[in-house]
């Protein structure tokens, strides 16, 4: 069975809906500059972050940004960019705002890039922060691949030792914030992903074709796929380049030097690697990407 089909067919199995979200934009920027040492609650609001009707377990909003390419005459490629969908790992959302701001200022990168900074805030928010959501689910073990069902668990207990940290939940697909994390990639259709952890400190990546061998001081070292991961669903069902940027810490970060030669050896592989134009069935339905 088709992967986005058997992932429609576990969303109406979830439910789909998600709870409204309980917080603000302003609120949430709060609640992340208080408990992020390197991104102030100005940092957040500048962010311009949207809401949506989405909202984690607790009712924290699920926010995302569109960033739009300043001049193309044809539709762009299109990469996801995830961060903290593992809770405990600040350096992994507190890069990615960093990035965000460097993608507001720079004028001529190709891409359509969506951006999600948090995509567990409840852990990130947690007191202690957790690596899983607040159901004490890990999300990179949720996601609805087709050995889920028959894997996920005992995974967990057999090679896990049922490490509640790695949990993969009841059901695939059974967290809100998992769906929403799927209704994204289903919504948007990537070109590619690229997801934000720590603490290893390696280059991991998941898909088609050759991967890259470095980004920065990040070193090619494939750690493998999981029942529910993400890289497992996108990178091997979907056939999508799922990039996953491990840095070397989860509380420290990256020095801005080392995160610039990241940063922008990533751009430099995804330019070159990404396809240039789309298919022919979406160049004849999308709209001109020129700036007015």
């Amino acid at each position: 069975m088709p992967a986005r089909l058997l992932a429609g067919l576990f969303l109406a199995a979830a439910g789909g809906a998600h709870a409204m979200p309980l917080a603000s934009v302003s609120a949430a920027c709060q609640a992340l500059g208080e408990r992020l040492g390197s991104v102030d609650v100005q940092t957040c609001l500048q962010s311009d972050l949207q809401i949506t009707q989405a909202a984690s377990v607790n009712g924290q909003p699920l926010l995302y940004r569109d960033y739009l390419p300043r001049s193309r005459r044809v539709a762009p490629r299109r990469v996801l960019l995830l961060g903290g969908i593992h809770g405990d790992e600040f350096s992994a959302v507190s890069v990615v705002f960093q990035w965000m701001k460097r993608l507001q200022g720079e004028r001529f990168q190709p891409f359509h890039w969506r951006v999600i900074p948090c995509a567990n805030p409840d852990g990130l928010l947690g007191d202690p922060a957790t690596r899983m959501n607040a159901h004490g689910v890990d999300l990179n073990r949720n996601f609805p691949t087709p050995d889920w069902k028959a894997d996920a668990m005992q995974y967990w207990e057999q090679r896990t030792h049922r490490d509640p940290r790695r949990y993969p939940g009841p059901a695939a697909l059974s967290e809100p914030e998992t769906r929403w994390l799927l209704q994204q990639i289903n919504d948007f259709h990537p070109d590619a992903i690229v997801s934000v952890h720590a603490p290893y400190g390696v280059l991991d990546y998941d898909g088609p074709d050759e991967p890259p061998t470095r980004f920065g001081y990040l070193h090619l070292h494939q750690l493998g796929t999981y029942p529910g991961s993400l890289g497992n669903y996108a990178g091997v069902n979907l056939g999508l380049p799922v990039i996953t940027l491990e840095l070397p810490h989860a509380g420290i970060m990256p020095t801005p030097a080392q995160s610039q030669r990241v940063w922008g050896d990533m751009l430099s592989w995804l330019q070159a690697n990404l396809p240039k134009e789309p298919p022919i069935y979406l160049r004849l339905t999308e709209k001109s990407w020129e700036s007015d």
